[in-house]
């Protein structure tokens, strides 16, 4: 059972038509990516996913559930987590307070709630902050669990958002342009830490990327789009090789 699937999404603005019918899938433990030029609709299809968008028509499914047109918040409760391409941390915070402030909602946030369970509040802010330093060790973040956010770099930060996000225990990652803005060295790194968390956490992942020759070799399935439709899909060997694809790159 596919743990995403939009069936026919239509999205105009004005006279501008983002979303043509638009149908995918992303199953679970997988790394899904959208590909295609700028102005392809794919940042338009991550918004109508995570809420940000309503379609004028079609449907989305979560968990085998139907999602269309549910608001972020909603989303996000039910296992849908998203990054932005420009990280937007709590600079004067820790990266370790940074990832605590993301957690579900917890007891201790209710002054009378946590007076009349103490125990449990305390026993829920342990286990938040064993998952924050665990997910700080699988993004080799742990050694700076004390440094302020803003002492961290671009990458480094790029890294601290998708923890952030992981503190809420997402079923699906939507992430828009991760390595945009990064050198080689650290997008290398940043895919490696991607596949090794759908490997280790099961988490799947929906990415837009136009870097794909960092990106491609870890992914399980890929699909292009162009002014707005699905033009194709399969591996991401065979969609890059596609005839239509590259003639969409190149300005067809």
């Amino acid at each position: 059972m596919s743990l995403l699937i939009t069936d026919g999404l239509f999205k105009r603005f004005g006279g501008v038509i983002a979303l043509d019918n638009v149908s995918i899938r992303v199953e679970p433990s997988s790394i899904t990516l959208l590909v295609g030029p700028n102005g392809s609709g794919k940042s338009t299809l991550i918004n109508v996913i995570s809420g940000f968008y309503k379609p004028d028509s079609g449907r989305v499914f979560f968990n085998n559930c139907e999602v269309t047109g549910w608001p972020p918040h909603k989303l996000y409760s039910a296992g849908i987590a998203r990054t932005f391409q420009l990280p937007a941390p709590f600079a004067k915070m820790t990266v370790l307070e940074n990832l605590l402030v993301a957690a579900k909602w917890s007891t201790g946030e209710s002054p009378l709630t946590a007076l009349l369970h103490r125990r449990r509040w305390l026993e829920e802010e342990a286990e938040h902050v064993e998952r924050a330093f665990r997910i700080l060790e699988l993004l080799s973040l742990r050694h700076m669990w004390d440094r302020r956010a803003s002492e961290l770099s671009g990458g480094q930060l790029k890294l601290l958002e998708l923890g952030r996000v992981l503190m809420s225990s997402p079923k699906l990652i939507l992430l828009d342009e991760p390595l945009a803005g990064i050198n080689p060295r650290l997008a290398e790194a940043i895919v490696k830490h991607i596949s090794s968390l759908r490997d280790e956490l099961g988490v799947a992942f929906l990415i837009v990327e136009h870097r794909l020759d960092v990106i491609a070799d870890y992914a399980d399935y890929a699909y292009a789009m162009f002014r707005g439709r699905v033009i194709e899909e399969g591996t991401p060997k065979q969609v890059l090789k596609s005839p239509q694809v590259l003639k969409a790159y190149l300005g067809g």
